[in-house]
């Protein structure tokens, strides 16, 4: 029953050593010396090295991130139970270590020995705690690991390190460039290590990755040639997505051509720089129309916005009423040829303009003074009536295009 609760072999976790150095500590130690014993280590200065992936350790430990990882190497590290020579694990995404023990033939006795130097009173490692120790200040800073020393200022690394760096295909001249700025760093630093070779190692490594990557970068990128064109996931990302008007696309690629071609820069992304550019140019474009002052005439197809129909809703005003005045306010104001900033403005001026005449036409309708026709019938008299105004003023009045 038990064994079907537990769907993958457990990690083995020694109870006296994870009280001595602390439970995340112990797990950790215990899964490296599981995952390194079928592996081949490589002998340098006294210590077995080994080097773990990030992949690897994941799966290996699949509760922890690389946070947590970085955490816990770092405190065995402290502990002065692992030698490490690889960049935070945060960084480097690798473990490159040593157990800090002497070589021995029976790796089965790891645990065992990691615990003894654990418990010396007078060794490098973190003594457990005990509040029954009254002399022990609660913040000592531990000491440093039996055996290290600060880098010297003439420090070179020796002929077996130089031929391990080698083995990288790093030339000569490129590990003797990083020596001055790893001396001077580690000098400033203060700190103590028993191999500084390792360290150089490590350094060297970091360095010579970030050159071939940078290296593989720049061999990847191109100047910008005058026969260039954006491709068609450019366009479509462009067309379909952003909704911008091919035309305008053609329009600025020229410009887009000539600006990068003066400049003489190389680039692995034009295609993305140039949706940038055409987006940054496309918001400009539509901010101006939509905040243009420039009078002009009023185009043949001109439609209100939405912003009329939210005012006049707001007013009381028919909408559909506004609706019906809009072919003569059109055929009005293309016969005439005049310009104006807003035609939106001008239409709501006219709508609201003929609303309120509607409305006291209506009004004057019941309030006019009643009289009598030739055949004695009641009438309404009207001040409005075509026959009390002149020719003339018919012909001149243009209020209903207010």
């Amino acid at each position: 029953m038990t064994s079907s609760l537990i769907p993958e072999r457990p990690i083995l976790v020694s109870p006296s050593l994870a009280a001595t150095i602390g439970l995340e500590e112990a797990t950790m130690l215990s899964v490296l010396d599981e995952l390194t014993r079928p592996l081949q280590p490589v002998f340098s200065q006294g210590y077995q090295w080994f080097e773990l992936n990030g992949q690897t350790l994941y799966v290996a430990l699949p509760f922890w991130n690389q946070h947590d990882i970085n955490r816990i190497s770092q405190s065995l590290r402290a502990k002065g139970i692992l030698l490490l020579q690889s960049a935070p694990f945060n960084q480097s995404q690798q473990l490159i270590f040593a157990f800090n023990e002497a070589q021995a033939d029976a790796r089965a006795q790891t645990s065992t020995a990691m615990l003894a130097q654990a418990n010396q009173p007078q060794s490098h490692q973190l003594q457990p705690h005990n509040h029954t120790q009254p002399n022990r200040q609660p913040h000592a800073r531990p000491s440093v690991a039996v055996g290290a020393t600060t880098i010297a200022p003439n420090w070179q690394p020796d002929a077996e390190m130089l031929a391990r760096i080698a083995q990288h295909n790093i030339p000569e001249h490129f590990i003797r460039e990083q020596l001055p700025e790893f001396v001077t760093f580690w000098r400033e630093s203060g700190e103590a290590h028993r191999s500084w070779g390792a360290k150089f190692h490590q350094h060297v490594l970091h360095q010579w990755r970030q050159r071939e990557t940078f290296t593989t970068q720049k061999d990847s990128e191109v100047a910008m040639t005058r026969d260039w064109r954006p491709s068609p996931d450019a366009m479509d990302v462009l067309t379909r997505h952003a909704a911008i008007h091919p035309q305008f696309i053609e329009d600025a690629i020229p410009e887009f051509i000539l600006y990068w071609a003066e400049r003489g820069e190389k680039s692995r992304t034009w295609n993305t720089k140039f949706i940038q550019h055409i987006r940054r140019q496309w918001a400009r474009y539509t901010s101006a129309l939509e905040h243009d002052s420039e009078p002009r005439r009023i185009p043949e197809n001109w439609q209100p916005g939405s912003d009329v129909y939210d005012i006049l809703r707001m007013a009381n005003i028919d909408v559909n009423f506004a609706q019906q005045l809009l072919p003569e306010f059109l055929i009005f104001w293309r016969d005439s040829n005049q310009v104006y900033s807003s035609w939106n403005t001008k239409f709501l001026q006219h709508v609201k303009f003929h609303w309120a005449k509607r409305h006291s036409l209506s009004a004057s309708n019941i309030n006019a003074p009643q009289g009598r026709n030739h055949e004695g019938q009641q009438t309404t008299t009207q001040s409005s009536r075509t026959r009390d105004r002149s020719i003339a003023e018919d012909l001149n009045d243009r209020s209903w295009a207010f």
